[in-house]
This record gives C-alpha cells, structure tokens and sequence, in this order.
C-alpha cells in the first residue's frame, strides 16, 4: 500500500469521507473476527454495566449509586479493554494498546502509508472500538460529528478509519455520510463536568438541523476502509436484517501544534499515553 493516489487525496478533501475499498484482505478480517470471538469470551463486565431485561425499579439511592458507577466506567475506558452495551450494539474500546493482534492492524504499514499521504507527521491513536452491529437488534447511530466528542484546536486535526469486517448495507446498517458537511465547523460538544458532578458528562451547544435528503447510503464490501474527516456528519440505521454488520475502528490526531480538549470525555492517562502511530 503507497498511500492515497491525486485523486483520492482531493475526493476525501471534497466529501469529507473516502472509500478504499480491499484495504484488508479476507483472511485479515478473520483473523480480527477470531480473536473479538476470544476476548469476548474471557470478558468480564461489572454487573451495573449489563443491560438489564426487565428493567429493575430502583430506588433513588441505588439509581445514584447505578449513575456514577457508569460514569465512572465510561470516562476511565480510555486506557483500557472495556464493553459497553448499548441499543443492541456491543462495543470494545482500547483495543489498540492492549491486544497484539488489534495493535498490528492498527499500527501496519498499510495504515501508515494512509496517514503520511494525507500529511500526517506525527500522528497518534486516541482511540479504538470493535463495534458489533447484531442482526434485527443492532441500534441506529444519530447523526453526528466525531469532533463533538473527540474535539481538538484547531479543527481537522482528527481522523477515523471505519474497517468493514463484513459486507456492510442499507439493510445491515451501513454509514450515510452528507458529502462536504465537513467544512461548518462543530457546533456541539460533549465535556465532562466538574469532579464530583453525578452525570461526569454534558452536551454543550445543539446541532443544526441536517437536511436528511442530503444523507448518501455507503454500501462497501468486506475489508474496506473508510475514511471519516472528523467533522463530516454521518449516521448509521438500525440493523434489520439477517446478517450482522462487524467494524474495527479508531481514530488518529496530528499531534503536532495540536492541543487535545481537556474538556473531552477521553483523556490519556500516565499509564497508556495517546501512542504513536509510526513505529
């Protein structure tokens, strides 16, 4: 892999977003499907982040005990292995600093020739998710800016790379992108609120309302990879259909003369700083 050609480099600067399609080979996608199927199974997750069916009426004391548990689980994932059910959809976060098989993925070459092609001197990873989308119950994802979560200064400095494990459609919950949302700036934000606070985390600003016949449908084949600017607004539906819809993703920011919100919910830690990508 050389990287981004002229034309893809001015596609991706035009929509916002880009395709490469057979960026990982099958036997590659397997490889990352096999061993989620060996986390997964060795995982352990508290029992106050477990969904829970029926719902259990909880009285005002356990629901705030319940709250800050959650909020104290989500805002320390950063730097570790973590599992969040939510909607239907399995998610597992910092799998690039922890997993051997995740980290070669993330840290190959392929993707180092992306990043230098697109100007990226020293670009380091802040996050990492393997997102299962489940037949007939894998839930919607609103649309949304991964800046408003993921913010730095200035603007465009953040990248995600989106890899389909499966054949992703309309029926399964492919990405929707509007092509060239990306230069409007962010007009919301997820922070964290001050220490002690119940909630840990809090919306500031609202985004305008998306015109929804603008959205385009991003249909791509098993071992693809996207390219999400972080300010380019995208959305993906419920899962409707039989089969499941598997993605590695993480996100990549130019460190240099960039400065990482401190406001964000994700910060790194003395332990696992934000890692280099070029090794």
């Amino acid at each position: 892999m050389t990287g981004l050609s002229p034309s893809q480099l001015q596609k991706f600067q035009e929509d916002g977003f880009l395709v490469l399609e057979g960026f990982l080979s099958a036997e590659e996608c397997v490889a990352l499907q096999q061993r989620i199927g060996q986390i997964v199974a060795e995982m352990d997750v508290p029992p106050h982040c477990r969904a829970e069916f029926p719902p259990r009426i909880l009285n005002k004391a356990e629901e705030q005990q319940k709250t800050q548990d959650n909020t104290e689980y989500f805002l320390s994932s950063g730097d570790k292995i973590r599992f969040f059910f939510e909607k239907g959809v399995f998610d597992e976060k910092a799998l690039h600093a922890h997993d051997p098989v995740f980290k070669g993925a993330t840290h190959s070459s392929k993707v180092q020739a992306v990043a230098r092609s697109l100007g990226f001197h020293m670009p380091v990873v802040v996050q990492s998710m393997y997102i299962f989308k489940q037949p007939r119950i894998g839930g919607k994802v609103p649309a949304h800016q991964d800046a408003t979560f993921l913010y730095t200064e200035p603007l465009g400095r953040l990248l995600g790379l989106w890899i389909a494990l499966e054949d992703t459609t309309v029926e399964n919950g492919c990405l929707w992108f509007i092509p060239g949302s990306h230069t409007s700036g962010v007009s919301r934000r997820m922070v964290r609120t001050p220490a002690g606070s119940m909630t840990g985390i809090s919306i500031r600003g609202s985004d305008p309302a998306w015109d929804n016949s603008l959205y385009v449908p991003t249909e791509v084949g098993r071992g693809s990879l996207v390219l999400i600017h972080g300010e380019v607004v995208h959305k993906s539906e419920q899962n409707l259909s039989d089969h499941s819809r598997h993605v590695y993703t993480f996100h990549l920011m130019e460190a240099s003369g960039t400065v990482w919100s401190p406001e964000n919910w994700l910060q790194p830690t003395a332990e696992l700083p934000f890692p280099p990508l070029y090794t």
